[in-house]
């Protein structure tokens, strides 16, 4: 069971409880609300997620208004997954990159900022294998490594279909951060610097010189503005509920407008790999 239903499962026990405790069958709640008598078993069972309109009728009619707060502020977490690394990679990682292809190809707007390093969708495939080995190695899970990397590619594709809109922000300090060795670093600022000529990935670098409107505190990746997924040391965060997605959409926003693109966006990057191959941009 994942973390999602676990919390699910949880509200629903909760919610059977509150029935129980006001001598009601489950028949007699779904006939007071104007349900179908079976949604009380889904919600019980943890089978359907409810609605915040849905827990607040329930404590109405268990006579527990003082309950709905507490069920509401139990949805709002069960909207938040936090699942750590060793339990997400536990399938290996090309089971990891083959979920965020799946994730990927449903997306018709994908936002996303690093800061530390270059994103998945950008990478060469020797970044990505020193990236992923460097996983493997910190949370000692399923060493499939050139799979990862393979299916980390396939990734690259949402970057040619001129249905969708990406727009990928860089923080100057992640050209120059140290993932992998000296002519790794550079071939991965010259991919980069080729997708910017080619008109790919709507990137965006954002110069360190340059003030800030918002503190980039960490990356984040935005799902046609209704999702975010953030990468911590120990977990992956995913946010579906609109309060926790609405700041990330307004730092993404903010963001952008401190970000240089086109032929701008190119001179940072010529810069980074002036300082790594000692010879001028």
């Amino acid at each position: 069971m994942t973390d999602y239903q676990t919390a699910r499962a949880s509200l629903g026990i909760r919610l059977r409880e509150l029935r129980e405790e006001a001598g009601l069958s489950g028949r007699e709640l779904a006939a007071r609300a104007e349900w179908h008598p079976s949604k009380v078993s889904r919600l019980e069972r943890g089978n359907q997620t409810a609605a915040a309109a849905d827990l607040r009728r329930w404590a109405l009619l268990c006579g527990r208004q003082d309950a709905a707060g507490g069920l509401v502020a139990q949805l709002g977490s069960l909207e938040t997954h936090y699942t750590g690394w060793r339990r997400r990679l536990a399938a290996g990682n090309r089971a990891r990159q083959q979920n965020a292809v799946d994730l990927e190809n449903r997306t018709r707007v994908l936002h996303a900022f690093e800061s530390v390093c270059v994103p998945g969708l950008l990478q060469t495939q020797a970044y990505a294998r020193a990236m992923i080995g460097r996983a493997v190695e910190l949370y000692g899970t399923p060493a499939d490594v050139e799979e990862g990397v393979r299916t980390r590619m396939e990734r690259r594709a949402v970057l040619q279909d001129g249905e969708r809109e990406v727009r990928i922000l860089l923080w100057e300090p992640a050209l120059y951060t140290r993932h992998a060795s000296a002519q790794v670093q550079v071939e991965q600022l010259d991919h980069l610097a080729s997708c910017i000529r080619r008109g790919l990935g709507g990137i965006g670098v954002i110069p360190l010189a340059a003030t800030l409107p918002v503190s980039p505190m960490h990356g984040f990746w935005i799902y046609d503005e209704e999702r975010v997924i953030v990468e911590t040391v120990s977990a992956e965060l995913y946010l579906t509920d609109d309060d926790a997605v609405r700041p990330y959409r307004r730092v993404f926003a903010a963001l952008s407008r401190a970000a240089v693109s086109g032929h701008r966006a190119l001179e940072p990057i010529l810069r980074a790999r002036a300082a790594l191959t000692g010879t001028p941009a």
